[in-house]
């Protein structure tokens, strides 16, 4: 691999790639950049693929929160590229199948272009499915108008313009993690979510029944119908408790931490502390696990369109048996309340579905946190190497980063862990009861916690404009 690796190198450092600041990049030209994508970002979600049919299928239906995609639109794929090109070369890093040290600048530049050619592949993989497998449908009408009848032709179209999609996402994101706050992925996921929170509050459309279905419409409909309010707003009621109940939680959460004292080397009395979270590696892995379930759904959908029923057949986008039914993530109550409605599975199915899901987002939390920690540069040796090179220490130990590591090591892996379990459980205790709008347990977890983050951010950023020599701690020079 390593061979392989070093062959490879003048590819990967001549991977497409943002310019990045030469130097220091003033707050408020951070947040000019930031709103200029996230503008950007909601005009490409209502630009529609060109040529595609109105009767085509969202296999991504049930994660949209999390893709940060619009069904349709030239970003139909979203961030699903990103992060799955993420959890490949995550796994093979934890595996040291990647003979890569990202501490050089080598390694870092060779790793960098590694992860840009997978999401430039998985945008293809991602993409092609779609059309190979019928979801994705070009239109009869435009085919005969423009391209002779040719419906490849359009196929064809419609698959450019998804992957030119993909490749401004993957673009977008690293002009906000180089020249604005935050992540671009997190942007997005905040983006889209927040519609759909809005959308579940305010929309007036009938889907169900013939009551609108968001809440505060549906609330005044039904009470001027007269209608039977536990019959047909309970299941809101409890939507809006959760969604109530999983805010709180997470915002106290995020505040939870246990904080390592510091103290400066050279100048005395100068003291600092770092914290260490309990949702140390955040909840973006919840995304890698969900969008590991969702190729998972994707891949056993696409062999179902092709008549191949090995692993479970599908009704649409609903796996009807099969592993693949076992493996398909809860999402609402209506998928595992057999009392309320006929699901046509037995308890004991619908049980073990139940079961499986839990163990995913609870074992897969766990280790996509390590795997997160890692390769994001919050170990215990880089958190020690970074306040070495700051000048600190901890007070009453050697001044050494093997000390250091040694100490945070005490914690880092540890709280890691707990972490990744707990956001596990929470989530799939958001998706069982569900939240407003169609964004899912998960998605509402991202949002709140990702804007939470994205708060202190910008917190630290305009204390760093304020007091300029902390972005040596910080590492932001």
């Amino acid at each position: 691999m390593g061979e392989l690796l070093d062959r490879m190198e003048p590819l990967l450092a001549k991977m497409p790639s943002v310019k990045a600041p030469e130097g220091h990049v003033h707050f408020k030209n951070k947040l000019l950049w930031t709103v200029a994508i996230l503008l950007l970002y909601f005009v490409l979600t209502n630009i529609p693929v060109f040529g595609l049919a109105p009767d085509s299928m969202d296999i991504f239906q049930f994660y949209r929160a999390l893709l940060a995609g619009e069904s349709g639109s030239i970003v139909h794929l979203g961030i699903g590229p990103i992060v799955t090109a993420s959890i490949v070369l995550q796994l093979l890093k934890g595996a040291d199948l990647i003979p890569l040290d990202t501490s050089d600048a080598r390694g870092q530049v060779m790793y960098m272009g590694l992860q840009k050619m997978l999401i430039f592949v998985m945008i293809i993989l991602n993409a092609a499915p779609n059309l190979v497998g019928g979801f994705l449908q070009p239109d009869p009408v435009i085919a005969a108008t423009l391209f002779g009848g040719s419906l490849f032709a359009v196929s064809l179209l419609i698959f450019l313009q998804i992957c030119i999609g993909g490749v401004l996402i993957f673009l977008m994101d690293e002009v906000v993690t180089k020249w604005g706050v935050g992540s671009g992925v997190g942007l997005f996921i905040v983006a889209s979510v927040s519609l759909g929170i809005m959308n579940g509050f305010l929309n007036w459309t009938p889907v169900t029944d013939q009551y609108p279905i968001g809440f505060f419409p549906r609330l005044f409909a039904i009470l001027l119908d007269g209608g039977n309010f536990l019959q047909y707003f309970t299941p809101n009621v409890i939507a809006l408790i959760t969604t109530v109940i999983i805010f709180f939680v997470i915002v106290y959460v995020e505040s939870t931490r246990i904080e390592i004292p510091l103290a400066h080397a050279n100048v005395r009395g100068s003291r600092a502390r770092f914290p260490v979270k309990l949702i140390y590696a955040s909840v973006l892995p919840m995304i890698l696990v969900r969008v590991l379930q969702a190729n998972i759904q994707m891949f056993g959908m696409f062999l179902s369109s092709m008549g191949i029923t090995i692993f479970g057949r599908f009704d649409g986008l609903q796996p009807l048996d099969g592993i693949m039914y076992y493996l398909a993530p809860i999402n609402s109550p209506e998928d595992w309340m057999w009392w309320m409605s006929d699901l046509g599975h037995a308890p004991w199915e619908i049980l073990l579905r139940l079961g499986i899901d839990t163990i995913v987002m609870v074992v897969g939390g766990a280790i996509f946190a390590l795997f997160w920690v890692k390769t994001a540069g919050l170990d215990s040796s880089h958190v020690a190497r970074q306040i070495q090179n700051s000048g600190m220490h901890i007070p009453g130990y050697r001044r050494s980063p093997a000390v250091l590591e040694r100490y945070l090591d005490r914690y880092i892996p540890r709280v890691t862990v707990i972490g990744g379990v707990f956001v596990g459980i929470l989530s799939v205790v958001a998706n069982l009861f569900g939240v407003i709008g169609a964004v899912g347990g998960t998605g509402l977890l991202l949002a709140v916690s990702i804007v939470y983050r994205l708060y202190e951010q910008i917190a630290s950023e305009q204390i760093m404009e304020m007091y300029p020599f902390m972005r040596t701690f910080f590492g932001k020079e």
